[in-house]
């Protein structure tokens, strides 16, 4: 038996990777059902100030495909910034997000916030050597 019923992660997930692999397989690891939201093309361009490389639909449609993943949908701006908004839509009992966020205020009033539901946020770590970020910057010299 895992851990959790409902897990619930969300990214970007452009230039799918073995560190998103990672990261979604450790997911799954813990719950039964693993939820996963992809941030729209419109996150991308008006928060991050990048243009994705794969448009959200593809984004989704290689998330999907994957056997780790459960369920896959868009989330918006909104609920990627209060995850409160996140709960209410999607209904899991635990958030995967990455370690970074771990101690910060934003996650430790979202702790707070979800314990008031019993639900729980786990913090994974990131693969170490592998990122978009650095791939879009070796393809640049390749």
């Amino acid at each position: 038996m895992k851990k959790y019923k409902v897990g619930f992660t969300t990214g970007v997930f452009d230039l799918f990777h073995v560190g998103h692999l990672n990261l979604l397989e450790r997911c799954k690891a813990q719950c039964d059902y693993l939820i996963v939201a992809v941030c729209g093309d419109d996150y991308v361009t008006q928060i991050k100030h990048k243009q994705p490389v794969y448009p959200e639909a593809d984004r989704i449609r290689i998330i999907g495909a994957l056997k780790c993943v459960d369920e896959v949908s868009t989330i918006t701006i909104e609920e990627v910034d209060d995850k409160m908004k996140a709960l209410e839509r999607f209904h899991f009992d635990v958030l995967f997000s990455g370690d970074d966020w771990k101690g910060s205020e934003r996650y430790n009033r979202t702790e707070e916030q979800f314990a008031k539901y019993g639900v729980s946020i786990e913090y994974l770590p990131y693969t170490q050597g592998i990122s978009t970020t650095d791939i879009k910057e070796r393809m640049k010299y390749a």
